[in-house]
């Protein structure tokens, strides 16, 4: 058999994806292989599928007893014989795997690192007498010190390659620099082996990081839409993820915690829930994850900054394993910093400490990017990319700019008035005026101080945040972090040069799912691929994944010979769960008078690629989708009118002409009643702008999202105005 027939037959693909093809090939010639592959990308199969070919035993070593389960009930489900053999275990349970693996009767054996190595075992010698073919270490990261989730009891597989010579080794990874690739190879002493590092693009993840206010309400905000989709949420403390977890419960969400202070059987438990979707959401520390492969979880949350770039590209890539669009979210505050600057200290050790350092300012600066988020991420594993992506909030944005120069110059005269000497918040405070003790009495005698009382706290850090970004402050280093000008400053603050700050920003919703596919059918048979589940003991995207179900809802296929061709049904899978799928989709297809649009299968989408409107002819304006909608409300047809003919919400065309009285082209009485202004003016005032449903909340029915909308681009424009007026 084939590696591409053994692909077809027990996984249900007919292509390799990334390097796998390669990859396999190494081991199946006995090479040493150092895998980099993409969280979602497909490491696993780089070692299953040869454990399939190979004649005897393959050995995985992996860090968790729940991510060994997990990959262990996958394989069963595919045919293919494997074991874990850990400390959860009965006796009777070890024994029972003892003598499969005498018997030939396993491919596939998970260990823990400290299980194979521990003082008192013995599982090495009984190994060596049996036909060991393959040994794959997964997880590899954790044996360097320069990693970001090192793991001491790896170290005991430095002397792997010694007790087992012959034997190819194949080590993997979603996250590793160039450092701890290098510590990778030097520990394990891989005989000359091949180094494979794939695309770090996970092109269907959208990822998003907004500064952190009222972060459970915000997140409220997030998940109001995604009742019924799986997603984790990290928190930075055990305690707070409790906490939290209470909190969503009581909003009615399907919620439960996870770190490493339960005990084990509330923390299986737990999981377990999870992963059969009995719970929704798990709300977690970093303890939790590692390995997991559930692949329909539709987002990940961090409630906090994440300690380095790594760890949080290995979080937000438990998002969307199956393929289908999902979402990664961060709330930023400079106050997570400066806690994390402290867990970053490595006692006795300055150099790891100052490596840590720097990983965590590199977090710091991707929380703060004025442009695409993606090109960062993949700059920064040395891969290159656009430079937009059409997929994170930056290139999702339609930004308004105004000048802000006179704000530039209040905060960077500021800044040179202390000296440049405190950080963001006593900036702010002198610049507001702010009557508190802590600002000192020689710097309320000082020119600025109060200059900026016309100003928001809350816009005033925005406005801050985006000096930096844009290269016209700097912000220190050191536990606490001080604004310090640049060389940019000076042009700005002599007024020989202009900035333009952000006014507003709209973001754009990507399609969830991209193909048509008929959601009542997909009900029914996610229906039938739980009872299969409960049948099996299983969790249900083991039996075959959301991706696979999508397509069968949009293809309709009516035969094993049609549901052949779709993504994810191998021979095996076919034989035992076929005829019940097919059942399903008869059924209905049958009482609505479908029929197979398997023919179309072939038919690829082309991904729209983005077009700034910088970059746009004049001639193609037209087709800026904001304008079209302005264009319709011109020629008289009202905002239902419009989106019934958009097949847009009326919403998104609220929104659409909103943007058009922030320009100054759409007079605000166009959407709002001259009556009703001063009361939605009054609640912006008392509660900001940064988000519309406490504003919603406390104006009541009678007040519309989009009338508030169009409140807040008309004070937008009422405030830019005021601030040239004072530059004359």
């Amino acid at each position: 058999m084939t590696p591409l027939q053994a692909l077809q037959k027990y996984f249900g693909y007919s292509e390799f994806r990334l390097q796998q093809e390669d990859i396999i090939n190494n081991i199946l010639n006995k090479r040493d292989v150092l895998a980099l592959m993409p969280t979602g990308g497909g490491k696993s199969l780089c070692y299953q599928l040869p454990a399939v070919l190979l004649d005897g035993l393959t050995i995985v070593i992996s860090p968790l007893i729940a991510l060994m389960k997990d990959q262990v009930d996958s394989l069963n489900v595919a045919g293919i014989p494997a074991a874990f053999y850990n400390s959860a275990q009965s006796l009777d349970e070890q024994s029972q795997v003892i003598s499969k693996l005498n018997n030939n009767q396993i491919k596939l054996l998970y260990l823990a690192p400290e299980r194979l190595f521990g003082t008192e075992s013995k599982l090495i010698s009984f190994l060596k007498t049996l036909p060991v073919v393959q040994i794959a270490i997964d997880e590899a990261h954790c044996i360097s010190q320069w990693g970001h989730d090192f793991r001491p009891e790896y170290l005991m597989l430095a002397g792997l390659k010694k007790k087992f010579p012959d034997v190819p080794v194949i080590a993997l990874t979603a996250t590793a620099d160039k450092l701890t690739q290098k510590d990778i190879l030097d520990k394990l002493a891989l005989h000359n082996p091949a180094v494979f590092v794939s695309s770090f693009n996970r092109a269907n993840i959208t990822y998003r990081v907004l500064p952190k206010r009222n972060s459970f309400d915000q997140l409220l905000d997030f998940l109001d839409n995604r009742r019924d989709e799986s997603g984790i949420i990290y928190c930075l403390s055990r305690k707070s993820t409790e906490a939290l977890a209470a909190d969503l419960k009581a909003e009615g969400y399907l919620a439960e915690a996870y770190h490493a202070g339960l005990d084990n059987a509330t923390k299986a438990c737990n999981q377990e829930a999870f992963l059969r979707d009995d719970v929704k959401i798990v709300v977690a520390t970093i303890a939790f994850g590692m390995g997991i492969n559930k692949s329909n979880v539709r987002y990940v949350v961090h409630m906090d900054m994440p300690k380095n770039i790594e760890g949080y590209y290995q979080e937000t890539g438990r998002a969307g394993r199956d393929g289908l669009p999902s979402g990664a979210l961060l709330f930023f505050s400079p106050g997570d910093a400066i806690k994390l600057k402290e867990f970053a200290k490595v006692n006795d050790n300055p150099e790891q400490t100052q490596i840590m350092l720097n990983k965590l300012n590199d977090m710091v600066h991707y929380c703060q990017l004025p442009t695409c988020r993606r090109k960062f991420l993949l700059n920064y594993f040395d891969e290159q990319a656009p430079d937009n992506c059409g997929a994170c909030d930056v290139c999702l944005s339609e930004f308004t700019r105004f000048d802000g120069t006179l704000i530039a110059q209040k905060a960077l005269s500021a800044v040179s008035r202390l000296n440049q000497r405190f950080g963001s918040g006593y900036v702010i405070d002198f610049l507001r005026g702010s009557s508190s003790e802590k600002i000192r009495e020689e710097h309320k005698q000082l020119k600025t101080y109060g200059v900026g009382a016309d100003i928001s706290k809350a816009d005033w850090m925005r406005y801050l945040r985006e000096l930096v970004a844009l290269g016209y402050l700097q912000i220190t280093e050191d536990i606490y972090p001080v604004l310090k000008l640049t060389e940019k400053s000076n042009p700005v603050l002599k007024g020989e040069q202009k900035v333009e700050l952000i006014a507003s920003q709209i973001i754009e919703e990507r399609e969830k799912i991209e193909l048509p596919f008929d959601t009542a059918l997909l009900d029914l048979i996610k229906n039938t691929r739980r009872n299969m589940a409960q049948l099996e003991n299983v969790p249900a995207y083991i039996i075959v994944s959301d991706a696979t179900l999508v397509e069968i809802a949009t293809y309709l296929p009516q035969s094993l010979n049609e549901l052949r061709l779709i993504s994810g049904f191998g021979d095996i899978k076919l034989a035992r769960y076929g005829r019940e799928f097919l059942a399903t989709v008869n059924n209905y297809c049958k009482q609505h008078g479908f029929v197979s649009k398997m023919d179309q299968k072939s038919r690829k989408r082309e991904r729209k690629s983005r077009v700034s409107k910088s970059d746009m002819p004049a001639t193609m304006r037209s087709n800026d989708t904001r304008l079209v909608s302005f264009e319709l409300f011109r020629s008289g047809k009202n905002i239902n009118e419009i989106a019934a003919e958009r097949s847009l919400s009326p919403t998104t065309i609220e929104g659409h002409l909103s943007h058009f009285v922030q320009t100054g082209e759409l007079d605000v009485l166009a959407l709002v009643a001259e009556a009703k202004i001063p009361a939605i003016k009054d609640a912006i005032e008392s509660y900001g702008a940064d988000r519309l449903a406490p504003l919603k909340e406390v104006l009541s029915d009678n007040y519309t999202y989009g009338e508030i909308k169009a409140v807040v681009a008309w004070m937008s424009v009422e405030s830019r105005n005021k601030s040239q007026d004072k530059t004359k």
